[in-house]
C-alpha cells in the first residue's frame, strides 16, 4: 500500500485533492492542514508522495522542505502545488527539494495523471 500525504491549509482544496485521488488502487491518503502538522506526520510515517502547498501559515511548503532531512527528501517525491507560478518560485521549490511542480488552479484530471505517474515510477524503484 502506497501512502500519500496531502498538505494544504485550504479545506476545499485539500478535499478536492482527496476526492480526486480516493479511487487510486492500493493508495492510502493522509492529510495535514499546515506545515507543522505535516512535519509531525512525516516524522512518524514514510510516505511515497507528498503533495505540498507552497503558501501556508505557520510553516510554508518551502520551510517544510527545509526541515525534512536529506534522506527523507531523497526517498519521497514532492509535488509542490502553488498559485506562485513564476519561474523564480519554481526554482526555489526545486532547490528546496521539490521534484514536481503544479500551479493552482489545477485540473483534477491532470493532477490524477501526474500522481499516477509518480506512484508508478516509485513502485519500480
Amino acid at each position: 500500500m502506497q501512502k500519500v500525504l496531502i498538505v494544504d491549509d485550504e479545506d476545499v482544496l485539500r478535499m478536492l485533492i482527496e476526492d480526486t485521488l480516493e479511487d487510486l488502487e492500493d493508495v492510502e491518503l493522509h492529510t495535514a492542514e499546515n506545515g507543522r502538522e505535516a512535519m509531525t506526520k512525516l516524522s512518524g510515517t514514510r510516505f511515497d508522495l507528498v503533495i505540498l502547498d507552497y503558501m501556508m501559515p505557520e510553516l510554508t511548503g518551502i520551510e517544510v522542505l527545509g526541515l525534512m532531512n536529506e534522506e527523507m527528501k531523497a526517498a519521497t517525491p514532492i509535488l509542490m502545488l502553488t498559485a506562485k507560478a513564476q519561474e523564480a518560485d519554481r526554482n526555489r521549490a526545486r532547490e528546496a527539494g521539490a521534484r514536481y511542480f503544479m500551479p493552482k488552479p489545477f485540473s483534477p484530471m491532470e493532477l490524477l495523471q501526474i500522481v499516477e505517474g509518480i506512484l508508478s515510477d516509485k513502485k519500480k524503484t
